[in-house]
């Protein structure tokens, strides 16, 4: 679910949020950058699930292009070929700009 007024997507269990995408908008570009699962409901793939709902809405939505700048996006992008084409730039370009743990 997406909440414009405070530029996140949210994932809801019931009607508790468990989960947030945090993005900024910048003209053409919609940066994601910070994702999180209540400590409770990790392990459950909700966050995949957040991000992969997130990405079909940008890509519905149609007028923006994707800088991924939380590491859990950037791998989610990484991992899953088919949301490239929302990329700003390359999914090359956007592994080396961004650290994750455990990254070379």
């Amino acid at each position: 679910m997406k909440d414009s007024d405070n530029d996140r997507f949210e994932i809801y269990m019931d009607s508790s949020r468990v989960g947030l995408l945090d993005y900024v908008v910048k003209d053409d570009e919609i940066h994601l950058v910070h994702t999180e699962v209540n400590p409770e409901h990790q392990g459950k793939k909700l966050a995949a699930l957040l991000v992969r709902e997130s990405l079909q809405d940008i890509r519905e939505a149609g007028d923006k292009k994707v800088v991924p700048v939380c590491s859990y996006v950037v791998k989610y992008m990484e991992n899953n070929p088919d949301t490239h084409d929302l990329l700003k730039g390359t999914i090359e370009e956007a592994v080396a700009s961004c650290r994750w743990p455990g990254a070379n």
